[in-house]
């Protein structure tokens, strides 16, 4: 996969490479829209300073939609746009090839 100075493998990688994002559409893309706390709960380990930050690029980037709706409390909900869906098939190869990867780390360890 030779790229040049214009490499779509390192623009992906900046967009989606975070650890946290990739967290992030996974809960997305398992449950779909989603409010802040829902977010979090469901990402082991991050801080609601990271969540906020990695929702606002991923936001800033149209990847995800966030949605304010105009209530007291405010209720804000956060959801895939049409871009995000369409990494689907990307987070869906990372999950195969994981699945993969831990029964070889399991097959190795009953050796």
């Amino acid at each position: 996969m030779p790229c040049d100075k214009f490499c779509p493998i390192e623009h992906t990688v900046n967009l989606i490479g975070h650890k946290w994002k990739v967290l992030i559409l996974r809960n997305l893309f398992n449950s779909g829209t989603q409010r802040f706390i829902e977010l979090s709960k469901g990402i082991n380990g991050i801080s609601q300073k990271m969540l906020t930050q990695q929702l606002r690029q991923l936001e800033a980037d149209g990847i995800i939609c966030r949605t304010v709706y105009p209530e007291v409390p405010p209720k804000v909900e956060y959801s895939l746009t049409e871009l995000g869906k369409s990494l689907g098939p990307i987070l869906e190869e990372m999950n195969q090839w994981g699945k993969k990867h831990m029964a070889q780390i399991d097959a190795d360890a009953d050796k």
